[in-house]
């Protein structure tokens, strides 16, 4: 559906189809650790077992018989994945995720510890940041619509960067009577700037192969959820030989490294002067 929607409102329209991840960070996220403040995370597991077991019965019931996916060969799948100008983008999205979950998988160290906050104020940072991640995903898709996909991917990457900076640099140098309502200020701009990212992303992705939307996109999702698993790795990594005031900086590294992929392309991508004879 998204490929059938014209240039100039096609991020927006993928703005919807991202949204259904973005819900689950704005709500599931908060969700969860209010129920592992009162139940300890095994009440987390049992809440999310039920939750998926109720949410199976739903589809079984609700969904038509019958119904059968497109089957698409592998060669096909990896046919797409190697087209010019597609890995790159693939890696951007991988590079971006890892940055933002090496901080978000570890946020509960990062405030308890480097902000001096309670337990209880996690639920409120992560719905703070789910609220900043809507807004994001909606301006992100209106971003990439009036001003360019590819420019509205760098001012996200770049604003990210210095983003997740700023959380280690608020616990390094700001007491704890400062620090925790400063790290729980930086939710809802983070959220903003970091999920700008994913539909303009997306739009990027779709516009070097139209004809291949499904696989293209079904690939970028992979790339970003490739992505929030090894930002969880790096972040205990972090943890394992440093502080929590130490996430921030190293996950500072990743969009900037994406943020170079992306202004290398435009770069290649410029046509060359040839001298006159």
């Amino acid at each position: 559906a998204v490929a059938l929607v014209d240039d100039h409102h096609r991020a927006r329209a993928i703005a919807v189809v991202v949204g259904g991840t973005t819900v689950a960070v704005a709500v599931g996220a908060p969700l969860g650790a209010l129920v592992a403040a009162v139940a300890g995370w095994r009440g987390t597991f049992f809440a999310i077992a039920a939750l998926g077991a109720l949410s199976g019965a739903i589809l079984w019931w609700r969904l038509p018989r019958g119904i059968i996916g497109t089957r698409l060969p592998l060669k096909r799948r990896l046919a797409a994945a190697v087209r010019p100008g597609v890995m790159p983008i693939l890696l951007t999205t991988t590079l971006a995720l890892v940055g933002a979950f090496t901080v978000f998988a570890f946020i509960a160290p990062l405030a308890l510890q480097g902000g001096g906050l309670s337990p209880i104020a996690l639920p409120g940072m992560l719905l703070a940041f789910g609220v900043g991640a809507v807004i994001g995903n909606i301006a992100g898709g209106q971003a990439a619509d009036r001003f360019g996909a590819t420019r509205t991917v760098a001012w996200s990457l770049t604003l990210s960067a210095a983003t997740l900076a700023t959380f280690s640099l608020i616990p390094a140098f700001l007491p704890h009577s400062i620090a925790g309502p400063a790290l729980m200020g930086m939710m809802v701009p983070w959220g903003i700037v970091g999920w700008a990212f994913p539909p303009a992303q997306a739009s990027r992705i779709l516009k070097i192969a139209p004809d291949a939307a499904p696989i293209v996109l079904s690939l970028n999702a992979s790339a970003l959820y490739f992505g929030v698993a090894l930002g969880a790795v790096v972040g205990a990594a972090v943890l394992r030989f440093g502080a929590p005031a130490d996430l921030g900086l190293i996950a500072a590294v990743f969009p900037i490294v994406g943020l170079g992929i992306v202004l290398a392309g435009r770069v290649f991508a410029r046509p060359v002067a040839m001298p006159a004879e």
